[in-house]
This record gives C-alpha cells, sequence and structure tokens, in this order.
C-alpha cells in the first residue's frame, strides 16, 4: 500500500514540475529577484499558478511568523537526484520541503504536533498533491521529526525566515507584536474590479471583492476617487498587490476576471 502510495505521489510532483517548467497560465512571467539558491527565472515560474489534477493552485506571498497546520508526508530515496520546481536536485539528506502556494527559499518551523519534535526546513519544491496534505518534508527533515515511523502526521508550519536565513524567536515575536513581519515586498500594480458615478457602487464591489480574497492577505481592495473632465467624481475600485504587471494579468486570467491592469 505504501509503495502505491509513493507512486502516486511521485507521478504527481513529476506532473507539477513539468507543468512549472512549461509556463503555468501564461507565458510571461513576473520580474522576482533570485537568491543564493533559487534563479530568478525559476522564481518567475513557480510563483505563478498551476494546474494539477484539475485543480489551480495560485502560490502567494507570506510573512514572518505565519502559521498553518495539516499533514506533513515526506519523500526519499525514488526522488533522490532528480529535479525540484526551483530547478535544484533534490538531496533527501538536505532539510527542505515541497509546499503547493509559499514562496521557495522560505524557512519554515515545521513541529510534529503529536510527538512535540520540530526542524526548520527550506521550500524548494511544490506538493504535496494528495488531499490532507499541506507539506513534503525530505527524507532527513522527515527523520527528525519522525515522519520515517509514522509516515505521516499533523504538523504545524510557522515562517521563520527567507533565503536560507532564520530568524530569532524574539525577533519575530516582536514584528508580530507591532504588525510588522518581514515579507517579500510587494509593488503597487492592480486589477480594476469596476468604476462608478455613485460611492455606494463602489462600497458594494468592494465588500465583494474583499470577501472572495479574505483568504488572500497580501491582495487589497481600494478605491480610488479620481476626478473626470468634467470635474464629476469617478469611484474606481482596484485589487491591489502584485509585483508586476504580468503577475497582475496572470491573477486576473486565473480568476476569470476583465478589468484593466492598473497601477498606484
Amino acid at each position: 500500500m505504501r509503495k502505491k502510495e509513493n507512486a502516486i505521489v511521485s507521478t504527481l510532483l513529476l506532473c507539477s514540475g513539468l507543468l512549472l517548467l512549461l509556463g503555468g497560465c501564461s507565458q510571461k512571467q513576473p520580474t522576482y529577484h533570485g537568491t543564493a539558491f533559487t534563479s530568478a527565472a525559476r522564481q518567475k515560474s513557480t510563483m505563478r499558478c498551476y494546474t494539477v489534477l484539475g485543480r489551480t493552485y495560485r502560490p502567494t506571498y507570506v510573512k514572518l511568523g505565519q502559521t498553518m497546520e495539516g499533514i506533513s508526508s515526506w519523500y526519499g530515496p525514488h526522488f533522490h537526484g532528480k529535479l525540484t520546481s526551483n530547478g535544484e536536485r533534490y538531496n533527501m539528506y538536505k532539510k527542505t520541503a515541497a509546499h503547493k502556494t509559499w514562496p521557495m527559499d522560505t524557512m519554515v518551523r515545521v513541529t510534529n504536533l503529536q510527538n512535540g519534535r520540530s526542524t526548520v526546513v527550506r521550500i524548494n519544491d511544490r506538493g504535496p498533491f494528495v488531499k490532507g496534505r499541506i507539506i513534503d518534508c525530505s527524507y532527513a527533515a522527515g527523520k527528525e521529526l519522525g515522519l520515517d515511523r509514522t509516515g505521516i502526521a499533523k504538523v504545524r508550519l510557522e515562517v521563520v525566515g527567507f533565503a536560507g536565513k532564520v530568524e530569532s524567536v524574539e525577533k519575530i515575536a516582536m514584528q508580530k507584536a507591532t504588525h510588522t513581519q518581514q515579507r517579500v515586498k510587494l509593488s503597487n500594480f492592480g486589477i480594476q474590479l469596476g468604476a462608478f458615478r455613485h460611492y455606494e457602487g463602489a462600497v458594494r464591489t468592494q465588500q465583494k471583492y474583499a470577501a472572495m480574497f479574505r483568504g488572500q492577505k497580501n491582495y487589497r481592495v481600494r478605491i480610488k476617487t479620481f476626478d473626470d473632465v468634467s470635474g464629476s467624481k469617478l469611484y474606481r475600485v482596484w485589487l491591489m498587490g502584485f509585483v508586476s504587471y504580468e503577475a497582475a494579468r496572470d491573477f486576473r486570467r486565473c480568476q476569470g476576471l476583465s478589468g484593466p491592469i492598473v497601477r498606484n
């Protein structure tokens, strides 16, 4: 049974890697800075939406101290030496992991809630694409957590740094207390969701889309006021929080939106 499950996971991971290499939802990609681990080109690819088994995943940004709970699994010898989604060769003896939406090179503390063990991993792959699972740890990380014995376990994830650097517990606590958490910098591109002569219409549209994107904390629905050529007020509703024109365009396509791309 375990061999069959591993074969399924293997196939899904390879499919996701091919989808990312082939371009996700569109051909052009947003601009990101590379890190010591991941090239700029690979960051562009892995931050774009992609589809596996009919389900679309939309990578998003995270901030220091952000958490998530769910089931963790691990992957080992069968993947050793194969390409991960960010272009690295998977090394089962290094502490890395696959996550469906968090950015490459995000440093994550994984705590096994069933035995109290914890370790820090660096995201360098996409997955796992098995229902209910939120992270797939490397063999080395999985062994530290005790997953080599149980196969899966309920875990808690916490963002503790970026690009290989792990921040102290004190710094994370201070930033959370002051709401100044470090995160990948967002720029001022957005998507226009509507334009209205009456403020009430703009408010209704803002509320509608704010509810729709409530779980995606990096996006902000704003009402912008402009004066047209006659001096009358025009209220435009914008969804802001994209790093580039291409990133906003890709998101618009994935969400089925039709408004123009805008910039503050």
